[in-house]
């Protein structure tokens, strides 16, 4: 990813005039068609080429060329919860790239859908219209034609979709709060977050589920989508999620763990963090709602069982 800021030339511009000032390396035929793709964020957020952009937007582009990734169907197992006549409910497994990209060439999520259902190679990223990391796990909304993706990601934007997680963190939380902390990228690390008075307004809603000892299964409503959310702020809180190896690089234990139970908590494999709920407005009839539930994969479940 390349990442870029808005400056106060650029303010109020349209998405792609701003990034083809920021971007002059590429064309502005080649900036559009990344917008269309998804492959050119604003905030981690998919816009359109017409929306406009204001001073300190963050900017990330994903140069993808054709003759370097794969859009191909691949034969990749997906769990589909729920399908209607304009989108799917996919729950995804940990370890699944969303989409080709740097890194990342093929066997992505996105080629799955593309093999399950070729008719949604004809819409940008296979019709995917949010994002989960790679070790994140939970539903995802794919939408099956154009003028859902169009209504989905307004949804969006205008924070009428409703998403909660779980989340397995080392220390003790109690009851309920709120974390308000803006977030910007990391100037020495361009793959963080972190938290920052300047950044980007970020709102993250925790509530306890259970205590182990020493260890907090939470839920966490988020108002706003920020890359990482979820991850910095609980981390910033000191309350990392275990296996989360960018934010809990020094696999933090609690106290007073039992020997045995150490190794297998640092060993974690990916940060204990799924996506378990997700609500949006129906397309044709606002006031009634989609809600869609999962249930914890069977890691979280196991790394459960062993700190109770």
């Amino acid at each position: 990813m390349i990442h870029k800021n808005v400056n106060e030339k650029q303010h109020n511009s349209r998405l792609d005039h701003a990034a083809t000032s920021l971007y002059e390396d590429f064309s502005r035929s080649q900036i559009q068609r990344w917008i269309l793709q998804g492959n050119l964020l604003v905030n981690g957020e998919i816009l359109k080429a017409k929306d406009k952009v204001h001073t300190g937007d963050e900017i990330s582009l994903d140069p993808i060329f054709e003759n370097r990734v794969s859009w191909d169907g691949e034969d990749i197992p997906i769990n589909i919860l729920h399908e209607e006549e304009d989108f799917l409910i996919v729950n995804k497994s940990p370890g699944l790239v969303m989409h080709p990209g740097a890194g990342c060439h093929n066997g992505t999520l996105a080629n799955a859908l593309a093999f399950h259902f070729p008719e949604l190679k004809q819409l940008p990223r296979c019709g995917i219209v949010h994002r989960l990391d790679k070790d994140t796990s939970g539903l995802l909304v794919v939408a099956k034609n154009e003028k859902f993706r169009n209504f989905f990601v307004n949804k969006l934007q205008d924070r009428a979709v409703y998403k909660k997680y779980e989340a397995i963190v080392v220390g003790q939380v109690i009851g309920s709060f709120s974390i308000d902390h803006p977030l910007e990228r990391d100037p020495r690390n361009r793959v963080k977050m972190r938290v920052t008075d300047f950044g980007r307004d970020a709102l993250s809603h925790v509530s306890l589920i259970k205590f182990y000892s020493g260890y907090s299964h939470v839920s966490v409503e988020i108002e706003t989508g920020r890359t990482h959310q979820i991850r910095v702020h609980l981390s910033h809180q000191k309350l990392p999620i275990i296996g989360d190896s960018l934010y809990n690089p020094r696999n933090l234990i609690a106290k007073n763990t039992p020997k045995n139970l150490i190794s297998y908590l640092q060993n974690f494999p990916r940060q204990a963090l799924h996506a378990s709920k997700i609500r949006f407005p129906s397309m044709k009839t606002e006031d009634i709602f989609f809600e869609f539930q999962a249930d914890l994969p069977q890691d979280m479940q196991s790394l459960i069982k062993e700190i109770e």
